[in-house]
């Protein structure tokens, strides 16, 4: 291990992160998975800024940073699609959009071409989306409640930009397949 390692190893640590993230959720102990949620955000900023600013940077990393991300939000999903906090065809969508992708950047890269990652802006919109439907929930159990509205359009925000990511990478992904021969 070498201090180039550093971010790796805090990656490594949020991915950890979300055993006690699921217990917390599924118990009801929802202080305490906020506070997992913000140490999780925190150690996902501080690996990207050691990463960068010493140039840190591996395809290890490249790799464990997203997976760290999508199984935090996947963990949070599904704990409170269990808790009845979130629609269960909401959790389905997203982990089916998921799926979708992982098994088209699969497929491409072992039949066409090396793939690296490139996260699109509706991807980006979606994760945001995710990330602060997730929040308002538990900070509607936690701390203060959230209007119903608001939770309820945020959980319709969510599905049209899951639906929106998933087709754009189905579509993006298959036209460069059939543009290299396959």
């Amino acid at each position: 291990m070498t201090v180039r390692d550093i971010p790796n190893l805090i990656t490594a640590a949020r991915i950890l992160l979300t055993i006690p993230l699921a217990w917390s959720l599924v118990q009801g102990r929802y202080g305490l998975a906020l506070m997992l949620f913000f140490v999780s955000g925190v150690s996902d900023g501080l690996d990207g800024f050691l990463a960068k600013h010493f140039g840190w940077q591996s395809r290890l990393g490249s790799l464990l940073d997203p997976a760290a991300d999508k199984l935090m939000l996947i963990t949070a999903y599904v704990a409170l699609g269990w808790k009845g906090l979130l629609p269960v065809w909401l959790v389905c969508a997203v982990i089916l959009r998921d799926v979708v992708i992982v098994a088209g950047a699969t497929a491409y890269h072992f039949l066409v071409a090396p793939l690296e990652g490139e996260p699109t802006l509706i991807s980006k919109l979606n994760t945001l989306a995710q990330i602060l439907l997730v929040l308002a929930v538990v900070v509607d159990q936690a701390l203060v409640r959230v209007w119903p509205w608001l939770l309820s359009g945020m959980i319709w925000a969510v599905l049209a930009t899951t639906l929106a990511s998933g087709l754009d990478y189905v579509w993006t992904w298959t036209r460069r397949a059939r543009k290299a021969g396959i």
